[in-house]
């Protein structure tokens, strides 16, 4: 019976690559789509020699021809090069299978071309994969055979050993061996610490990040804390929970020299400041949050005349994120203890241990001491700080939330860090002595009101929170030879020395222009000739005045005002009894320094028995933001409901009103007496504001 004919037309919709020969030299007589999307066209016809020249195929020719020699079928294992469908070469990797097979056009050969270069690729990463495993392996078990750091394994249960050992060496405490005590370790970490560590180890176990890495401080058996690097990988076997497998080293020695650079580096680049205030505040924060929880600064003047103590300011206060609000400075002062008088005379830092929160008398002022017993703090570390030769002021540092005292290398990178920026702190309280003694000439020119029988007088300088004292700001009232009063406010454009220096030109020119000039010249001519004076003598500077004279009239008590205003806010007036009016709000001239050729104007008003004048700067009304219209209402809404309030105790009102204080504020009152029956009485002399100021201050102990 002949062979059967294999009828090649079957294949055509195969996935597999078929391909027929006939004949000794293998002519192509068929092949199916997926050959030619795998291989191409190839020439049917042509002996294979010629349809496959390229590299790689000397082996299938001569398996074609082997199996057509015995009639065995055989598989042979080939590469070729491929060009992809972007036209990038590709390595391909085929198996081919042969079978002898009888065509129409005699004895031939079908042969079958699979893909295996994906399973050979797996299996080639799969032998790397196993080979750099092995490398790895060998390469631990070599490194912990040379460790210089603990190696330990955790498993799922929390138990964990040491695989090199030094845990317990360097904690004094074993690591958990026992399920139920998986937590122990957090015994020996610092307090501050304890909640992260715990949290990321937890975090760990539940994600498996490829590695843990945490830094930390444990307590040391040797005293103190130093810190760790911890570093594992997780285990993961099917079946089973993740075992760590971990390195712990003490990495405080470098810990500690890279926190040196840093916060010597950060203390070097505190910049010069204008205010002594901003330097100290700025060099305090870089010791917090690294070296300790808070740190306040307290400026040391010299010795107190009265009682041979020391009295200290606090002019600057950090704390580290989380604690409660620090106490505002409003520069309280309080008298040196005698350990903080110890730690200013040998210059060395002083540790005081805080028994059941009660900080040792004298080491910082009381509301200070409140704050550190409501933040749960455990010592606190005096720092005297150094410049030129002189100690300048006192920090004081401390650890909060039941922090461990600090140890002694934390002690001394303190005080080292605080001796670095000796460049801005000379600067900054080079400043400041200037700026006080500005400041004695500035309140020493805020002459007390002159006593005068039949009217009150009061007056209140307040210096802006944000100019450290010294403005072009300022107040004036004294008899006239004709016995009329004269009354001005003023405001010197500026916050700074050349502001309070050209306000007190200002002030001394006006007060000669007025005193030396008869009743007929009035106050518009007054400005007139200030301003032509200062244009004169390059005095000039931008400042606005209201200018007023009082002359008492009639039996009655009453008094006739005449006023002019050079751009300042207008006077403000509260009868006896009615609602607070606006004296010529919308009349003000131009200021002075600015056109002194144009003309001013002089406005006339009563003020009568019980009313109250209100003089005042701009300060007292002022909001960045706000119209100056809202401040000025804001101001009579005030003036209004405390009218019955002696005259300083109003001006002292008044002020106090203000949320924040960003601007200097002067405020003068002026008031009639109420009508009486019998003859008018003289008053005795009254303290000026200054002076009353002073004397409250000192029975609050020096506060503002």
């Amino acid at each position: 019976m002949p062979e059967p004919r294999l009828t090649p037309e079957v294949f055509d919709h195969a996935v597999v690559a078929i391909a027929l020969t006939a004949g000794p030299e293998h002519r192509m007589v068929y092949y199916n789509e997926a050959f030619r999307e795998l291989f191409g066209d190839r020439p049917l016809g042509a002996p294979a020699r010629e349809a496959f020249t390229e590299p790689g195929t000397e082996r299938l020719l001569a398996t074609l021809d082997a199996v057509l020699a015995d009639g065995t079928a055989r598989q042979v294992t080939a590469h070729r090069t491929l060009a992809c469908p972007a036209g990038t070469p590709a390595h391909r990797h085929f198996v081919y299978s042969c079978s002898p097979a009888a065509t129409r056009h005699g004895p031939g050969i079908l042969a079958a071309a699979i893909d295996t270069t994906a399973e050979l690729h797996s299996a080639l990463e799969a032998e790397r994969q196993s080979a750099e495993r092995l490398e790895a392996l060998q390469r631990y078990e070599a490194l912990m055979a040379a460790a210089a750091q603990m190696v330990w394994v955790a498993r799922a249960d929390g138990t964990v050993s040491e695989l090199v050992p030094g845990w317990e060496e360097l904690t004094g405490q074993p690591l958990p061996d026992d399920a139920a005590d998986r937590d122990r370790w957090l015994d020996v970490v610092h307090p501050q610490d304890r909640a992260e560590a715990a949290a990321r180890w937890a975090a760990a176990a539940r994600d498996l990040p490829p590695v843990f890495d945490h830094t930390m401080r444990v307590r040391s058996v040797a005293g103190g804390y130093r810190h760790i690097r911890s570093r594992a990988v997780p285990i993961l076997r099917e079946g089973r929970g993740p075992e760590w497998i971990g390195t712990t080293a003490d990495i405080e020695d470098q810990w500690r020299g890279r926190l040196r650079e840093r916060l010597l580096a950060r203390a070097g680049a505190v910049t010069e400041a204008e205010r002594a205030e901003d330097a100290f505040a700025a060099l305090a924060a870089t010791l917090v949050p690294d070296l300790t929880d808070v740190c306040a600064v307290y400026l040391l003047p010299g010795p107190d005349a009265a009682d041979g103590g020391v009295v200290a300011t606090r002019i600057a206060s950090v704390a580290r994120p989380g604690l409660p609000p620090l106490p505002p400075l409003n520069r309280q002062t309080f008298t040196l203890g005698e350990r903080a008088r110890q730690a200013v005379t040998d210059r060395t830092p002083t540790v005081l241990d805080i028994t059941d929160g009660a900080v040792p008398g004298g080491a910082v002022p009381e509301i200070s001491a409140r704050w550190l017993y409501e933040t749960r703090a455990t010592s606190l570390t005096l720092l005297p700080i150094v410049v030129d030769g002189a100690v300048v002021a006192l920090a004081a540092t401390a650890g909060c939330e039941g922090a461990p005292p600090p140890a002694p290398a934390d002690i001394d990178l303190q005080h080292e860090v605080l001796q670095r920026a000796q460049a801005p702190l000379r600067q900054a309280l080079a400043l400041q002595r200037a700026r006080h003694a500005a400041v004695v000439l500035q309140r020493a020119m805020l002459t007390t009101p002159p006593a005068l029988g039949g009217a009150a007088f009061a007056a209140r300088y307040q210096p802006g929170s944000r100019n450290a004292e010294v403005g072009g700001d300022w107040y004036d009232a004294f008899t006239l030879p004709d016995g009329s009063l004269a009354m001005t406010i003023g405001d010197v454009a500026g916050h700074d020395l050349a502001a309070a220096t050209t306000m007190g030109q200002l002030r001394a020119m006006l007060r000669s222009i007025a005193y030396t000039r008869g009743q007929a010249h009035t106050p518009a001519d007054t400005l007139r000739e200030l301003d032509t004076a200062a244009e004169g003598l390059g005095v000039g500077s931008f400042a606005t005045a209201v200018h007023a004279r009082l002359v008492r009239h009639g039996a009655d008590g009453g008094w006739e005002m005449e006023w002019a205003n050079a751009g300042h806010p207008p006077p403000v007036l509260l009868p006896a009894d009615g609602p607070p009016r606006l004296l010529s709000a919308e009349d003000a001239d131009v200021p002075l320094c600015v056109d002194p050729g144009r003309p001013r104007v002089t406005h006339r008003h009563p003020i009568g028995p019980g009313d109250t004048l209100l003089l005042y700067t701009d300060g007292l009304v002022e909001v960045p933001g706000e119209h100056l219209g809202d401040g000025i209402a804001r101001l009579c809404e005030t003036a209004a409901r405390a009218r019955h309030l002696p005259l300083p105790a109003l001006c002292e009102h008044l002020v106090a009103a203000v949320a924040d204080i960003r601007d200097d504020i002067a405020v003068i009152a002026f008031r009639p007496d109420p009508p009486r029956s019998g003859p008018p009485r003289s008053e005795p002399p009254r303290s000026g504001p200054l002076r009353a100021g002073a004397a409250r201050r000192a029975n609050r102990g020096g506060r503002p």
